[in-house]
């Protein structure tokens, strides 16, 4: 009898390619508006979007202001006067129909369908955005369920996150559970906690100087298959 029989995947860095997903809608966006230089105008984008995660985590801005007014800096940069909120809607919906997938996602998760695993997609994202994805990239028939946060109501690592999956999976044992996924500030505390295993996906094999330790690291998702043999 194996020991797993339900396996957690967080979606963004660990299935799907997000960086692609982001350039790709940010291409669309800009050629959308008939911005002359785009790399351009995404060199400037990427950096102060990424300083504006920071204030986010340090309390300075809260989500909304970051998500309505980023677009409207970017295209302030090159002189130009546009609605935040209708440009944030418009790269939303671009992002929605990117599908990008990492080398080997699709036979890694019907491999472990073979196997008899039960497969969730539990991710911090917009409802819209992440199903759209999913259907896009040709995974979303492989999942028996998705968590998304923003229609669970929480977010990974809450404890209330995991508890709100255990009722939803029939039979739901923690410790036949994993957490798979790439953040060491969402998906493996919030998966420590609630007594789950956990595997680090660690593709830039990156050091891990946090406080928390995963049952398991893979750099390669097909290592995944040796651990869950």
């Amino acid at each position: 009898m194996m020991p797993y029989k339900y396996l957690l995947f967080d979606l963004d860095h660990t299935l799907l390619d997000f960086d692609a997903a982001e350039d790709a809608a940010l291409d669309a966006l800009f050629a959308e508006q008939e911005v002359e230089d785009i790399q351009a105008l995404k060199a400037y984008y990427i950096p102060m979007n990424q300083g504006m995660w920071r204030a986010l985590e340090r309390g300075e801005i809260t989500k909304q202001e970051l998500v309505s007014t980023r677009f409207a800096k970017a295209f302030a940069h090159i002189g130009r006067e546009l609605d935040g909120v209708y440009l944030a809607d418009r790269y939303q919906y671009f992002l929605s129909q990117q599908g990008q997938t990492y080398p080997g996602v699709h036979e890694l998760l019907d491999t472990l369908k073979d196997r008899g695993y039960k497969l969730y997609a539990a991710t911090n994202g917009i409802s819209g955005i992440q199903r759209g994805r999913l259907a896009q990239s040709g995974l979303l028939e492989r999942f028996d369920a998705l968590f998304i946060s923003e229609e669970m109501g929480t977010a990974k690592p809450l404890a209330a996150y995991f508890e709100k999956i255990a009722e939803q999976i029939d039979e739901f044992q923690p410790d036949q559970t994993v957490m798979i996924g790439d953040s060491l500030t969402a998906d493996i505390p919030g998966g420590i906690d609630a007594g789950l295993t956990t595997i680090w996906v660690n593709f830039n094999q990156l050091e891990n100087t946090s406080q928390w330790q995963p049952d398991y690291t893979v750099t390669d998702l097909e290592q995944l298959l040796t651990i869950l043999d």
